[in-house]
């Protein structure tokens, strides 16, 4: 195949959004699909210069890109957000939802704002760029076709492994979990919907890279998920047209130990 044509190849894959670009496995998402074809949106909140970097990245991989920046949390700007990224790379075929708010709160120590901000920006938004990905796709989708859009959801292994930490953050990605079934029962044939769950797979919060270092060997394999095998796995699930409704997990198996706390905790 000559030059000329695998490119043209390549960016017969149309577009994606992926939101939490700018930075750590967001980045390593949005660059592997750009590597995989597609031209990219970078949603970012407030890391303008990383994303922009990014951007240049990406267009020197012969892809387009474009940064855009949004608070997940408005419902105004999420709405924005998709129609600068199709203003920006024309039709959206795949939205990636990373962006994720995660802050520690237990049940017995919660407050209403805690569970209000964590379903905000980790359930809310990432329905409404499904709700309008739908929308955007229906109105061209021919019966018989293959369905012409997919939505990633970035989901947690500890939904299989559930502990009382993180207890807002856990709720909302329980119901997103929830919500990816509902949602490819309803927008099936026109969209698949479908998630994947990580294990720890970046130092989170305050970690020291000692603690991250032991927590990711917590796992039968040894260790947990690595950002490219996660990046990997999303642009797997991108093209897999017979993968609906359903969670991938790349955790390392560390759903498979029970543990009373999280897994940052254990080792403190």
């Amino acid at each position: 195949m000559s030059q000329n044509s695998e490119k043209n190849s390549r960016h017969q894959k149309g577009a994606c959004l992926v939101t939490g670009a700018g930075r750590r496995l967001g980045r390593s998402i949005a660059l592997a699909m750009a590597q995989a074809g597609w031209d990219v949106a970078l949603h970012f909140r407030s890391s303008a210069a990383d994303a922009a970097a990014l951007a240049q990245d990406i267009s020197r991989l012969g892809q387009r890109a474009i940064s855009l920046k949004a608070s997940l949390d408005q419902e105004a700007e999420v709405r924005q957000l998709f129609r600068q990224a199709e203003a920006a790379l024309g039709p959206l075929g795949c939205v990636v939802n990373n962006a994720s708010r995660f802050e520690f709160d237990r049940p017995e120590s919660f407050c209403a704002d805690d569970i209000s901000r964590h379903m905000q920006s980790n359930l809310v938004a990432p329905l409404l760029l499904t709700q309008l990905l739908y929308e955007a796709r229906k109105p061209s989708y021919k019966k018989g076709a293959d369905p012409s859009g997919v939505v990633i959801h970035l989901l947690d292994q500890k939904l299989a492994n559930p502990n009382p930490d993180f207890f807002s953050y856990t709720l909302s990605k329980a119901a997103l979990a929830e919500a990816t079934r509902l949602c490819a029962m309803a927008m099936a044939p026109v969209l698949r919907v479908v998630a994947i769950a990580p294990g720890i797979t970046l130092p989170s919060a305050d970690q020291t890279p000692a603690e991250f270092k032991t927590s990711h060997q917590m796992t039968p394999l040894g260790a947990s998920s690595r950002p490219d095998e996660v990046a990997d796995a999303v642009v797997w699930l991108a093209q897999a047209r017979a993968v609906c409704g359903t969670t991938l997990l790349v955790d390392g198996g560390q759903h498979l130990l029970a543990q009373p706390r999280d897994v940052m905790m254990m080792i403190r």
